[in-house]
């Protein structure tokens, strides 16, 4: 059991609406009789479909039920579900390939571009700051960052 997040107020004739999308995940029609359960240690109460009576899960038959797994069941469905009878397999969703492959970028220390900084400056004594970015792989920040180390 898991809490939904959603509220709704009782109303003066004590009425609550029970949320569409609860509505339609549990498989709820409207004019549907529903089956209250209650724990009043806990503070707890529960709000279920009603069966009338005991019949099978799955297509509602009275006929040659059975118990599997603390439901029940009736035959023809036992017998389906052993065919794969009305079994569709979920299709695998479509991946895509990213549109740009990543670039595996080797992380070197800061005393490593601080030494290849220095001699580039010794080779390209004119050369600009996105020139050194360009040439190390960095950016014109990380030189400048580089700059004050030296």
């Amino acid at each position: 059991m898991k809490r939904t997040g959603m509220t709704r107020p009782l109303d003066t004739l004590g009425r609550i609406v029970i949320p569409m999308e609860i509505r339609n995940s549990m498989g709820i029609e409207i004019g549907e009789p529903l089956e209250f359960y209650m724990d009043v240690e806990q503070g707890f109460m529960g709000i279920g479909k009603y069966s009338s009576g005991v019949s099978c899960n799955l297509c509602k038959s009275f006929q040659d039920l059975t118990y599997f797994k603390g439901l029940l069941l009736c035959k023809q469905c036992i017998l389906d579900l052993k065919g794969n009878v009305g079994v569709r397999p979920i299709p695998a969703p479509i991946v895509k390939e990213p549109m740009h492959k990543e670039k595996k970028v080797k992380r070197r220390s800061s005393q490593e571009l601080i030494e290849s900084l220095k001699r580039l400056m010794r080779e390209h004594p004119t050369a600009k700051q996105n020139e050194y970015a360009e040439w190390l792989g960095v950016s014109q920040g990380r030189i400048s960052q580089l700059k004050k180390l030296l």
